[in-house]
Order: structure tokens, then C-alpha cells, then sequence
């Protein structure tokens, strides 16, 4: 989880290119996150013809046809087509998929961070249903689920078998709803189950504080449009106030992902337009071939700063964690993180319906892949093998601060 918001514009619709076009897609949208957030700018290859690629697609119409026809029960034609589609898009990686009218104004809200259900970020883990990391604040982590946690039953309906749309969308519903899960946890002798009340989710990306005078605390719980313009606001409010930091913590723990632009423009408030490489991506296509560049100066001019992970940061954290760290602007602290490398472009069809399909993987300035491999922290520290209380994480990220390890 480049983003704007909003559902993508039709191919056939012209557009003016902002200022900084050169660093981004053209055409679609640009996703990094595990199913949240997303980028509405295009991705898009031109197609050589149908009929020269796809020779047998008549056959396809023809089945379609044919079950219509035929079937014992009837079947509404745009449905059999949906089924298709779903169908063509099952056989590739997990996070490619074929979004309807529905899961597209789902993606929608996602990437503006209002939608109605639980506050988790779920992914198809080997054919395992695993939370990533729940959500700050919401009722999935008041309730007690954890990033790793395994999902085995919705509604005391097994999720074997069900595609990574049908779990997420039978965890979104109505606000003041309940939702019923079985889960399976590392350790734990048997299932845990959790009656959870759905609401309105309306994430605040971006939440800070003063940990002691001359250093701060700021905390991202996902990447969506507005995010880098929150951080800065946060990091200016906190220097006025106070006066200049001696040291920033950033924490992006559990923290799943989200808007590609966002990521860089987070990247580029602490990096100078000398430092360069943020990330890049590279694909197939040409126009899968990015470098997003920082353009900016570092608005903490140079304080140590430290960057707290762990195995719930995918993505676009990834991407904020391994820049800071190639650039040795930053420490980072933690654990390992997830390990989800690469880019999905929303490609739409028409109006209502598109597919989000991964185009692309992507690369720290370095030339380092994250997928399934992670970010290896700079200091390794694991609360759950420590032995005292409190956040022991943010303790080391303060000392760290203290110690100008930079």
C-alpha cells in the first residue's frame, strides 16, 4: 500500500499528469498494503488484440452461454461473467484479485481509512488465513487478536475454500453487528473464539507525543492518502511547542501497509533531496519500472531518529524502515518484519468493476528485495523473550536516541 483516492478514471478519459508524473504510474493504482490501501493513479499496458493472444476466448463465451442456458437453476449472465473473472484472477499470487462493484468501493474506503468492520488486515498466507496486524484503537485489538493470529471460522462457517475477498468482506459489515471468530494461535492448545461488535472504522493514521522534553514519539497505524501530510503536521506541531527535537521514535509496528505514495512521502520528510533513492519498482511492463526520489529536506535536520518494527509491518512500512535504513538515517529497532514486497495496480474494466493485480516488486535504495524475506532490524529486541514489563521496544528506541547511534 502511488495513491489518490477515489475509484480509478475510465482508460478511455483524459488526464493531466501532475508535476512529478515521471515518478509515477500512469494509469491505474498503485497498491502496497495486504489488502488496504490503495494507489488510484494507473499502471497500464496497452494490450496487443484479444484475438491474436487469446485465440480460444470464444470458447470462454461459449461456456458462459452454456451454463445460462442450461444450467439446473438460472443463472443471471453478468454473475456467470463475475465467476469468470474470479476465476482467471484465483490462479495467480494472493494479492491479485478481481474486485466487483462492492469490493471496489471496499478498497475505496479502505484507502481513506472509513469503513465499517473489525480493524484487521488479513492475508492468504499458503493457503493459512493470517492476520497481519490489527488496527489501533479498534475492536479487533480491544478484543485481544494478534498479528499471526490464524482465522478458522467466521460465523462458525470454516474459511477453507473461500478466496481472500469472501473473508474480507465477511468481516465487514454494518456497525453494531457481530462477527464470530474461531482463530488458531501459535502456542495455544486449542482454538480461541471472539464475538466481536462491528463499527465505523475511522483510523487517524498518524498519532503523536513528547516522551520527555527534546524527544518525541510518532506513531503511524497505516499508510493512506493523507499520511505523510498528517506526519508533517504532527512533526512541526511537536518542535514548535517544545522547540527543536533531540530525537524522533517512529514506530510503524503492526503496522500492514497501505498507499505507495504515502510511504515515500513519510521516507522523504526525514531524508534531503541529496540522499536520492527512496525506493523502486520493477515489472514486465516498462511503465512498472519506477524511482521514487526524495525531494525535500530532512524537517528534523539531522537528529537521530529510530524506527521501531515488527513482524505486523508489511509493505509500505517496509518500505519507510529499509530507505531510512539503507540511507543510515535511521536505527532500527525490533524484530523482523513481514516480508511482502510487491506492488498491485488497480486496473479497472469500467465503471464498477477492475482487477488489482500485482505488476511489480519493489526495491530499497540499496537494491534490497523484501519479499518474503523482511527488514532485518539494526537492534533485535523481542518483548515477547523479555523479561520486564512495559514497552521494552520503545525503551531501546529511546536509548538509542540518547546514544547518537546514527
Amino acid at each position: 500500500m502511488d495513491y489518490t483516492t477515489g475509484v480509478p478514471t475510465p482508460l478511455n478519459e483524459s488526464r493531466e499528469l501532475p508535476r512529478r508524473a515521471w515518478l509515477r504510474p500512469a494509469a491505474a493504482g498503485l497498491v502496497l498494503g495486504i489488502g488496504i490501501g490503495y494507489a488510484m493513479h494507473a499502471l497500464w499496458h496497452t494490450p496487443a488484440p484479444m484475438v491474436a493472444t487469446l485465440p480460444d476466448v470464444h470458447t470462454v463465451a461459449e461456456a458462459i452461454e452454456q451454463v445460462r442456458d442450461n444450467y439446473v437453476e438460472p443463472r443471471d449472465e453478468t454473475a456467470l461473467l463475475d465467476d469468470a473473472l474470479r476465476g482467471v484472477m484465483s490462479g495467480l499470487d494472493e494479492h491479485s484479485v478481481y474486485l466487483d462493484e462492492r469490493a471496489l468501493e471496499s478498497l475505496t474506503e479502505q484507502t481513506t481509512g472509513h469503513f465499517g468492520g473489525i480493524g484487521i488486515e488479513v492475508t492468504l498466507d499458503q493457503g493459512a488465513f493470517k492476520i497481519i496486524a490489527p488496527i489501533d484503537d479498534t475492536p479487533a485489538q480491544r478484543a485481544g487478536l494478534n498479528a499471526g493470529d490464524e482465522l478458522v471460522r467466521i460465523d462458525d462457517t470454516d474459511v477453507l475454500g473461500r478466496s481472500l475477498d469472501q473473508v474480507t468482506e465477511a468481516l465487514r459489515g454494518e456497525p453494531g453487528t457481530i462477527v464470530r471468530l474461531a482463530v488458531h494461535r501459535d502456542g495455544a492448545a486449542d482454538l480461541l473464539d471472539f464475538a466481536i461488535n462491528r463499527a465505523a472504522i475511522d483510523v487517524d493514521s498518524v498519532r503523536g507525543r513528547v516522551l520527555e522534553p527534546g524527544y518525541g514519539y510518532l506513531r503511524i497505524t497505516q499508510f493512506q492518502t493523507g499520511t505523510g501530510a498528517e506526519l508533517v503536521k504532527a512533526l512541526k506541531s511537536m518542535q514548535t511547542k517544545d522547540g527543536p527535537l533531540q530525537g524522533l521514535v517512529l514506530d510503524l509496528r503492526n503496522n500492514p501497509g497501505g498507499v505507495l505514495q504515502a510511504s515515500v512521502d513519510v521516507a522523504d520528510a526525514f531524508l534531503s533531496d541529496e540522499d536520492g533513492l527512496i525506493v523502486y519498482t520493477e515489472g514486465r511492463q516498462h511503465s512498472s519500472d519506477l524511482r521514487y526520489l526524495a525531494t525535500g529536506s530532512d524537517l528534523l535536520h539531522g537528529a537521530p531518529l529510530v524506527v521501531l518494527i515488527n513482524k505486523g509491518s508489511a509493505s509500505a512500512s517496509e518500505i519507510v524502515a529499509g530507505a531510512l535504513q539503507d540511507h543510515r538515517r535511521a536505527v532500527v529497532v525490533g524484530t523482523t518484519s513481514y516480508g511482502k514486497g510487491s506492488v498491485q495496480a488497480v486496473l479497472p474494466l469500467d465503471h464498477h468493476r477492475a482487477l488489482k493485480l500485482t505488476t511489480a516488486r519493489y526495491f530499497t535504495p540499496s537494491g534490497r528485495s523484501i519479499q518474503a524475506k523482511g527488514i532485518e532490524p539494526d537492534v533485535v529486541i523481542d518483548p515477547e523473550s523479555a523479561d520486564t514489563g512495559g514497552d521494552v521496544v520503545l525503551a531501546e528506541g529511546v536509548r538509542q536516541l540518547k546514544m547518537h547511534r546514527l
